[in-house]
């Protein structure tokens, strides 16, 4: 068996001649054959004693295909092999005309798509900003109220609308005089004052009272979602049915109970806040850092990456989205996904991937033992009990793999911010989760 390479016009793509032995292949099929006839039963002789010639005639077309399918995998590996050549994917195989100086052979193209050379990035030419942020009693408080607002209750009340009130109403939207889509509805419930809708609408409707009509206008922001109505002046006409009163439960040991505080309390209730709003601001301020290492290297590398990798990609997130979109019941039956819409972004992630892989192996970045599980006691946190937690996932692989990843892209980050140029933004609470939520 032998091989050659011929060049391509792809930077990454790389054609290989591989030549094998007729002499070779009809070994290997009468050796299948063999093989094939000890277990076969044929009528009229006794089990595994059918002759090699009758054994041939039904099956010499699929051993021979067997026989020439091993010869090409061995003659491609020894290629690849010898030429020193990393795959990006499996090789498409045709086959070539006979050489006439070459008649007791076969010849085959075997066309495949190589990684590429990848130069480590330029650590001391990258700028990262990474983020500062502390927890304050004010969080805590904000955090506290947050807990509140979701065990509201409500009681009818015959006052004007005030914020936080819940309304019931009925509503009809028109633009240049005519009803738009989404623009209508009865028995309508919504709290004002709180973001739920327009602003216009949430202060046209503060003062208003059960039983009242009013007809107001609302601007519709430029970059509103529906771009029908985007920029456009509408008239809404109002009804009102219902001005619901809020009832917040007091900040107190009994609020407390409610979220399985059995000792402690209030003040109990207030640590547990404390350290999982830490954990939570800990981990976006983390990966709004990491996020910026890898655009950094991203934004640096300029290299090509395999087409067979990219479509794969493009496949998987199609496919991700779809399930995605399904998850939250929508029907997504007869819905296009080409994969051609995410062919950018599988570009980034493969060229990323392909990054921190060759940083890893040059740096010998690998995650051990030990870092591997202080990761997995980090997850841990969040369980009832963590090292229970921690002793599955250490046995369970998927789970291990996870924290694999994580520990690897940690060490990668450490590495560039070793001899990057490092800034540091401080950011509020509120800031930080706008920013990386």
């Amino acid at each position: 068996m032998t091989s050659t390479s011929t060049p391509t016009p792809s930077s990454l793509e790389r054609r290989l001649t591989l030549v094998v032995s007729k002499a070779e292949i009809d070994a290997a099929t009468t050796k299948q054959l063999q093989q094939m006839g000890r277990k076969l039963k044929v009528p009229g002789f006794r089990p595994g004693k059918a002759p090699l010639k009758v054994v041939e005639q039904s099956y010499g077309a699929q051993a021979r295909s067997e026989a020439v399918g091993d010869a090409l995998s061995k003659a491609y590996s020894e290629a690849v092999v010898a030429q020193q050549m990393r795959p990006a994917g499996p090789p498409q195989i045709k086959t070539l005309e006979p050489d006439a100086a070459q008649p007791e052979s076969m010849r085959f193209e075997a066309t495949i798509e190589v990684y590429p050379e990848v130069p480590m990035p330029n650590r001391e030419a990258l700028s990262i900003e990474t983020v500062q942020c502390e927890v304050t009693e004010a969080d805590l408080d904000r955090t506290l109220d947050t807990l509140r607002r979701q065990r509201v209750t409500y009681t009818v009340v015959s006052r004007p609308v005030q914020k936080d009130d819940q309304l019931k109403i009925d509503f009809l939207g028109k633009v240049d005089g005519e009803p738009f889509e989404g623009g209508r509805a009865e028995g309508f419930e919504f709290v004002a004052g709180v973001g739920g809708m327009l602003p216009d609408f949430e202060a046209a409707v503060v003062g208003m009272t059960a039983g009242d009509v009013k007809v107001f206008s609302v601007q519709f922001p430029e970059n509103y979602h529906a771009t029908n109505l985007a920029g456009k002046l509408a008239e809404f006409s109002v009804t009102v049915h219902e001005v619901r009163e809020p009832h917040f439960p007091a900040l107190d040991d009994s609020f407390a109970a409610a979220f399985g505080i059995k000792e402690g309390g209030l003040a109990q209730l207030r640590a547990d806040v404390e350290k999982n709003l830490r954990r939570e601001v800990s981990a976006r301020a983390k990966n709004k850092g990491k996020r910026a290492v890898m655009d950094a290297l991203l934004a640096q590398a300029s290299f090509d990456v395999p087409s067979a990798l990219v479509n794969a990609e493009a496949e998987r997130m199609a496919e991700q989205t779809r399930q995605d979109m399904a998850g939250r019941g929508m029907n997504v039956k007869d819905a296009p996904f080409p994969p051609e819409l995410f062919k950018e972004q599988a570009t980034k992630r493969v060229r990323l991937g392909i990054l921190v892989g060759e940083i890893v192996k040059a740096q010998n970045l690998q995650p051990n033992e030990d870092a591997v599980k202080a990761m997995l006691q980090e997850m841990g946190q969040s369980y009832e009990n963590a090292e229970e937690f921690v002793r599955w996932a250490m046995s369970n692989q998927e789970r291990r793999s996870e924290a694999e990843a994580v520990v690897l892209e940690d060490n990668v980050v450490s590495w560039v911010l070793q001899a990057a140029q490092v800034s540091q933004k401080t950011l509020d609470v509120e800031s930080l989760m706008k920013e990386a939520g």
